[in-house]
């Protein structure tokens, strides 16, 4: 079977398996944030935290939630990481410093797992598993409790009301994250992953020395690390490490982990709204991007010039051999339009192109499908932007889904899709700009330019994924991507809730003849349309600077 073929065949049997549970799955999470029944174990932890499932949130509380259990998360995982070395479990390691521990638990709270640190020399069994995999559960659950509240803000009217935050968080976490990751798990270590608690031991001679590793639950981080659109690995190769990720059957479970909440999300938004066609709409454009990225991924890394190429069937350096060319770049790409990061191939060894590919998926804004919650959220944002666009060409008031889109709404709208842009673009200019930061680098010119653009870029659209060439365990990438990461979550959902409350308070307003059909696909172009002008106008100055002159150059 030729490579090529191999790498087709993967992608067929992932949407296949996507479309398998996109029905069920986006059914049964829109029961479960609908649901006015708690569960006991539910119960137990409202009355552990002091909080009233019961009690309906305008958007003001609901953010203040939001942001204190967030601020609580960044200082529990800093703290813990801080006294590492006297606990127990710790294998010998000692705790971590002060700037990469902030940036670590800037990271991990932020749903971003950008890791500066190997995590097999460094972290501890109590902190990866007690400290880190936690959070990868709950900074899931969070973006999906924001998105849930913006799909109450268009489904209800004349109330500011958008649910509980708290019921939203707990129900996430112990209905549909912690029951899926269960089985992931057990599919996992069937497949060859390790869970175990295990110390430092050797596994054999390499290159003249022992080469050690220790043991740990990596199994279940593994799963959660995909499922919740994490991304950071027990180990430093990440998922191309052979205990996270064994196998061709373990990769391609894995995109299929990192793909599934975000795409059934579309099915939760319609079924809540009353309409399954608006949430087939945004399906359409998110699957149109992602397949557009996957086909264009796999043409640059399967046809790019060379006798080397041509020999080895393709762009083969820094891939495993035991995915190949289309499992890594099927991969790369899910993992660059989510905000997951994870990675199975060194990115910084793909093409020119491939690694613009990999980077303008991440400027898109993390929407195609995007991050759990956040994607949803994300897409739900450029909605609005392309409704309002359409809504000037044609001279028409704009409306969504029976919401008038008002120069208040557009104004939360706008600054969504402002900050991220901002932050990334101010960090990478400061960072060329001053004489330190550019000693990181591994690379010079395009390549190394684009190092750091990927690093903010990353941060900022919490995905957590690096080239890989660039230094960024110093004092000045720990404290930037730190606030990069911190800001470019936690910014935006200020502008998502209050876009939120202000749909909730509108009245519905009636279809009429002039009324832009969002559920139709004219409108997934459009929106699809608006998405890329918006990312292009943004970054292609940047992006001619870095990968398309390394491209054009190769």
């Amino acid at each position: 079977m030729s490579p090529v073929l191999a790498g087709v065949l993967q992608l067929l049997a992932l949407i296949a398996a996507l479309a398998l549970v996109y029905r069920p799955l986006g059914d049964y999470m829109a029961r479960v944030y609908s649901s006015p029944k708690h569960l006991r174990a539910e119960k137990w932890i409202y009355r552990a935290i002091g909080a009233d499932p019961a009690t309906e949130m305008r958007w003001p509380a609901y953010l203040r939630g939001v942001l204190a259990f967030s601020v609580i998360s960044v200082l529990f995982l800093y703290l813990l990481q801080r006294v590492q070395g006297g606990l127990p479990g710790s294998l010998g390691f000692a705790s971590i410093d002060p700037d990469q521990a902030f940036n670590t638990a800037a990271s991990f709270v932020s749903n971003t797992n950008w890791q500066s640190y190997y995590g097999e020399q460094a972290m501890g069994h109590v902190v990866q598993t007690g400290g880190l995999a936690v959070q990868n559960f709950l900074s899931a659950a969070v973006g999906m409790a924001v998105a849930v509240a913006l799909v109450r803000g268009f489904a209800r009217s004349r109330t500011g009301e958008l649910g509980n935050f708290w019921s939203d968080l707990v129900r996430g976490t112990v209905r549909i994250l912690l029951p899926v990751s269960v089985i992931g798990a057990i599919v996992l270590v069937a497949c060859g992953a390790i869970q175990n608690f295990a110390g430092i031991h050797e596994v054999g001679q390499f290159m003249g020395g022992a080469q050690q590793w220790n043991g740990g639950a990596v199994a279940s981080q593994e799963v959660i690390k995909e499922l919740g659109t994490n991304g950071g690995g027990y180990f430093n190769a990440n998922s191309a490490h052979p205990f996270e990720n064994p196998n061709p059957v373990s990769n391609l479970f894995e995109i299929f982990l990192i793909l599934l909440i975000p795409f059934a999300m579309t099915r939760t938004f319609g079924r809540m709204v009353g309409s399954l066609r608006q949430g087939y709409a945004i399906l359409v454009a998110m699957g149109a991007i992602w397949l557009g990225f996957t086909a264009l991924m796999m043409w640059t890394e399967f046809h790019h010039g060379g006798p080397a190429f041509e020999i080895a069937g393709g762009a083969l350096e820094g891939k495993e051999t035991r995915f190949g060319v289309g499992g890594s770049s099927i991969f790369a790409v899910a993992t660059t339009l989510t905000s997951t990061g994870a990675v199975n191939s060194f990115l910084s060894s793909f093409t020119g192109y491939g690694g613009g590919i990999a980077l303008l998926g991440m400027q898109l804004g993390e929407i195609a499908p995007g991050g759990v919650g956040s994607g949803l959220y994300g897409m739900l944002i450029m909605a609005v932007i392309a409704v309002f666009v359409a809504g000037l060409m044609v001279g028409r008031t704009p409306e969504y889904l029976g919401k008038k889109i008002g120069s208040r709404q557009i104004k939360f709208a706008a600054s969504y899709i402002l900050i991220t842009p901002a932050l990334v673009l101010c960090f990478t200019a400061v960072a060329m700009a001053l004489p330190t930061p550019g000693n990181s680098m591994t690379n010079s010119g395009p390549h190394g330019f684009s190092e750091i653009l990927y690093a903010y870029t990353s941060g900022a659209n919490n995905n957590g994924s690096a080239f890989a060439g660039l230094n960024a365990d110093t004092q000045w990438f720990n404290t930037t991507i730190g606030l990069a990461m911190l800001l470019g979550r936690f910014v935006p959902m200020v502008f998502v809730l209050a876009l939120a409350g202000s749909l909730a308070e509108q009245s519905p307003v009636p279809r009429t003849a002039g009324t832009l059909r969002t559920e139709k696909p004219l409108f997934s172009g459009v929106l699809v349309g608006t998405i890329l002008i918006v990312a292009g106008l943004t970054y292609f100055p940047a992006l001619a600077l870095g990968p398309l002159a390394e491209g054009l150059a190769s």
